[in-house]
């Protein structure tokens, strides 16, 4: 690839994960300068020409994801005026992808919404992994590659299943995802039912097949209070599951007190993604192993770049595989 076709910024949200996906395809990140005043407002800069140039944005909506949020429509604003040919935003982590609905009457549609921002603020395509729920792509008129990091975290996790492994669902929203797991690795499949109580504690009521014995890997496409996973854990263990859990997750999020909940003995190892930078108070978890999603983004880049170049009448007829 020619660097002067295109050009990757990288916001604040992860600069390790920036540096790596430059690093691959063999280019140095654009120049910028991102401030941010007393009184909390941002202000970002491009030190160098954008004009009639693929623009790459990469920044997660990770906590504080307001913040992270309104510095990725600063950058897409800034690279729009400054004539960018197409402005392509990299979110690994695609923050309030749960409110994909309305669960009352007079609640906002947040996913939706952010899709309006960032097509407003002139971003042209998204490239994201993993998102909580696939009908939010339904929410962009603009093409939205979401890549999986499935194929990448069972590989990562396959060396540590025995042979009387299966794969465990936390609830039934992640059956579809465990499936695929299930699939991949050639294990069975049990799902743990749950009911919601409140927004951060779930109840379960049952498991649907048989863990008697077995070594449980649990799937979830994110970890945030960790409660959830939490909650799993137990039902397992008192299903009699053996004490030897695998859990891998693509977003790690882990804000306080997750920790707590799920680094304990039963649990061998849990496997995560650097689609969100992690916390510093995890950095001496001994059973916590990050795997990068660097070269996966860092192909699917290379494709799109490839792909504007050989047709740039078809930029919105991408194909790249996912699995």
């Amino acid at each position: 690839m020619h660097q002067h076709e295109f050009v990757l910024f990288c916001g604040t949200a992860n600069p390790a994960l920036g540096r790596s996906i430059a690093n691959a395809v063999g280019l140095r990140l654009g120049r910028s300068q991102v401030e941010r005043f007393p009184d909390g407002e941002v202000s970002v800069r491009l030190d160098e020409s954008v004009r009639r140039k693929e623009v790459f944005i990469l920044q997660p909506t990770a906590p504080p994801v307001d913040q992270n949020l309104f510095e990725l429509l600063c950058f897409a604003d800034a690279a729009r005026r400054a004539a960018a040919e197409r402005v392509t935003a990299i979110i690994p982590y695609f923050g309030y992808a749960r409110a994909d609905r309305r669960n009352e009457r007079r609640e906002p549609i947040t996913a939706r919404m952010i899709g309006d921002v960032l097509q407003a603020a002139g971003v042209d395509h998204i490239v994201t992994i993993d998102l909580h729920t696939p009908q939010i792509e339904g929410f962009f008129r603009i093409p939205v590659d979401s890549l999986t990091a499935m194929p990448v975290l069972a590989e990562a996790v396959r060396g540590r299943l025995g042979p009387n492994a299966t794969v465990a669902a936390p609830d039934a929203g992640r059956a579809d995802l465990a499936a695929r797991y299930a699939e991949r690795l050639g294990l069975p499949l049990v799902v743990v039912h749950k009911q919601r109580e409140t927004s951060s504690r779930t109840r379960v009521t049952r498991i649907v097949g048989d863990v008697e014995g077995r070594q449980c890997l649990i799937i979830d496409d994110m970890i945030s209070t960790g409660g959830t996973l939490g909650s799993t854990i137990d039902a397992l263990l008192d299903a009699g599951a053996a004490p030897e859990l695998l859990i891998a997750a693509t977003h790690a999020l882990l804000l306080p007190g997750a920790r707590k909940l799920l680094e304990r003995e039963a649990v061998a190892e849990l496997v995560v993604t650097d689609t969100v930078a992690p916390r510093g108070d995890t950095r001496d978890w001994r059973g916590l192993r990050i795997i990068s999603v660097a070269p996966l983004l860092a192909a699917a880049l290379q494709q799109v770049v490839e792909g504007s170049v050989r047709a740039p009448e078809k930029r919105s007829g991408l194909a790249y595989v996912t699995e």
